[in-house]
């Protein structure tokens, strides 16, 4: 439910469920096709945040300071154009389409996002499972078991990084960074030792050579920014 009393009803549970009173960051998700059924789904979901005021709300809320910046969560390219087109959004989760193995949205939104001055946050780093645990059998890839290709691919990425003595989840994990558009990375750790080795990733120190690799054996877009 994208009205106005859709998403106060939506923030209020929300917060009573977390035991705050107020969130930095409220983002609108699954406004997409997959999560609406349909195209008619997504233009009716659409129309809820505009006429039925859903967006308004979200902006009197920043507007009287109970949220700092309104998000969009993201999980297929198309719908960034699609929001900017109609609304004024401080952030998009990208939960996909920008990863070490998929570069979807690098050059039409991500360069979109710069214009408008939306900030881009990667929620799924390690693209549901592969880049973390590596092309090994069971597997995971945008939520699907992964295919013979993504396998195959994935193992040329794990020979890459082992030359340079870089474990494959640090090299996904801070790839993103070298975007000026994007500000941060979700890794979804569940437990406090999952934390810890993904600090310890973040601070592996990756040399220039291992991108310019992964560039020329055509694993990665050779115009991806990369870390410096």
């Amino acid at each position: 439910d994208y009205t106005r009393a859709g998403i106060q009803r939506s923030y209020e549970q929300s917060l009573l469920r977390m035991g705050l009173n107020t969130v930095d960051a409220l983002l609108i998700h699954d406004l997409d096709a997959r999560h609406q059924k349909s195209e008619e789904g997504v233009q009716r979901a659409l129309q809820e945040l505009t006429d039925g005021g859903g967006y308004q709300e979200l902006a009197d809320m920043k507007a009287r300071g109970e949220i700092a910046a309104i998000g969009a969560g993201i999980n297929h390219t198309g719908m960034i154009p699609r929001f900017l087109e109609r609304f004024d959004i401080d952030f998009f989760l990208v939960a996909m389409p920008h990863t070490l193995t998929d570069q979807e949205i690098l050059n039409d939104e991500l360069p979109l996002c710069q214009e408008r001055g939306a900030s881009v946050v990667i929620g799924a780093p390690f693209a549901s499972g592969i880049l973390a645990t590596g092309a090994v059998d069971g597997a995971f890839y945008r939520y699907q078991p992964a295919t013979p290709e993504i396998l195959a691919r994935v193992a040329k990425m794990e020979d890459v990084c082992a030359r340079y003595k870089v474990p494959l989840p640090a090299a996904a994990l801070q790839f993103p960074f070298g975007h000026p558009a994007i500000a941060s990375v979700i890794p979804g750790s569940n437990s406090p030792e999952q934390f810890r080795q993904i600090s310890n990733w973040m601070r592996v120190d990756i040399p220039a050579d291992l991108w310019a690799e992964l560039k020329a054996e055509q694993l990665i877009d050779k115009a991806a920014p990369t870390p410096t």
